[in-house]
């Protein structure tokens, strides 16, 4: 089924994509802010789509664990962009850069022919350190922020991937499995040089790193079956099936049809629909299958329907358990592997989804093929987006 498009002048197409590599945190990427790692990115962008600097309508950046000051405008400042393009910092915790994404598709459906950069960035190694003041004025420190009321449960991120596994019958196996499997296809990917075109290589000072450095070649269904539960005793949710922290940045080029036809884009990644929904915090890990199920339910387009599905696998449970629900083979899905081999970068890891989903339809070069791209948050919420593969 075909989904109705916007005027030309207001259908949002998304016309470049680029990410840095993802680096676990603490590691070769440590040493780069959160401008610092996008800013790279922001300039790539622009040198491959010959976009003038100052035809940028405005950056749409998400961020979850920053220090705040709008991280948006700092990149685009420190990328060379002129004083006169603004920055906008989004944060919907570990959705942010989907959300920025959808954002900026929002604005152009608006009107006027836009021109956004959007996408996320985490350094979660150069995160600050988080405090409440207490009475006597003194720090009072805290590992994560308060996401909902505490009669809702505001569950830690394991418990609720436990919380999953539990009510939609996830086994420890299944979770093993598709934990493995993401590092196996990961590895693949890397070996086929099948990132090469999506990467940002970043200079550092012990040399530049250009690959994904998560991919675990020694794990076996063996060493998987050997983690002890990391969150709940007598739990299935371990160190093995559950994502690792990362640091990363990626993002778009969004702007109407008729301008990136006017640009001489070649292809693009129309923007079908988009969605945020609401769940219950304590299985905060289904928002996305929440959020999907309304966004292609009003785009008339059934799951069986769609070529790519990229899905941010925080903990192999609650991937599975969205999956199951949406009715989604999950060897369909995360193609490449997901964040359980290559890490979640909290507020870059919605960007990255879209990212992926323009490689690999460009690799595959099915004109109209069709794409979801979706990520839970914290406090219990999901975003997605319905993207469609064009060639002009």
């Amino acid at each position: 089924m075909t989904a109705e498009l916007l005027p030309p002048d207001r259908q949002p197409v998304i016309i470049a994509a680029r990410r840095t590599p993802v680096c676990r945190a603490n590691g070769a990427l440590r040493n780069l802010r959160a401008h610092e790692l996008l800013a790279p990115v922001l300039r790539e962008l622009l040198a491959g789509t010959g976009v003038e600097a100052g035809a940028v309508t405005d950056v749409v950046i998400g961020n979850a664990v920053g220090g705040g000051g709008n991280v948006a405008r700092l990149a685009l400042l420190e990328a060379g962009l002129p004083i006169s393009v603004p920055g906008v910092t989004v944060d919907r915790q570990c959705g942010s850069g989907l959300d920025a994404v959808v954002l900026a598709s929002r604005l152009v459906a608006a009107g006027g022919s836009p021109l956004f950069l959007a996408g996320g960035v985490e350094s979660t190694s150069t995160a600050p350190l988080r405090a409440h003041r207490n009475d006597d004025g003194g720090p009072e420190f805290y590992a994560r922020a308060q996401f909902v009321p505490a009669g809702f449960g505001d569950p830690d991120m394991g418990v609720a991937a436990e919380n999953v596994a539990r009510t939609f019958g996830v086994s420890r196996e299944r979770q093993d499995a598709f934990a493995l499997r993401s590092h196996r296809l990961a590895l693949a990917s890397v070996k086929a040089g099948l990132f090469d075109g999506e990467l940002v290589p970043l200079p550092m000072d012990t040399g530049t790193v250009a690959v994904d450095d998560g991919p675990r070649p020694g794990l076996t269904a063996a060493v998987m079956a050997r983690f002890p539960p990391a969150f709940v005793n007598g739990g299935t949710v371990t160190a093995g099936n559950s994502c690792f922290d990362a640091d990363a940045a990626s993002a778009v080029v969004m702007t109407s049809l008729q301008r990136a036809q006017e640009l001489g884009a070649a292809d693009a990644l129309l923007v079908l629909g988009s969605g945020t929904a609401g769940v219950d915090p304590e299985l905060l890990g289904i928002g996305a299958a929440a959020a999907a199920r309304d966004v292609l339910s009003a785009a008339g387009v059934a799951a069986d329907e769609l070529d790519f599905v990229e899905f941010n696998e925080a903990f192999a449970s609650q991937t599975l358990a969205c999956l199951d629900g949406l009715g989604v083979d999950a060897e369909r899905a995360n193609l490449d592997g997901g964040a359980l081999a290559l890490g979640h970068a909290y507020g870059a890891s919605g960007a990255v989804l879209v990212t992926r989903i323009f490689a690999q339809a460009r690799r595959a070069g099915g004109q109209g093929s069709r794409a979801l791209a979706m990520i839970s948050s914290a406090g219990g919420m999901g975003t997605a987006a319905l993207l469609e593969y064009r060639r002009f």
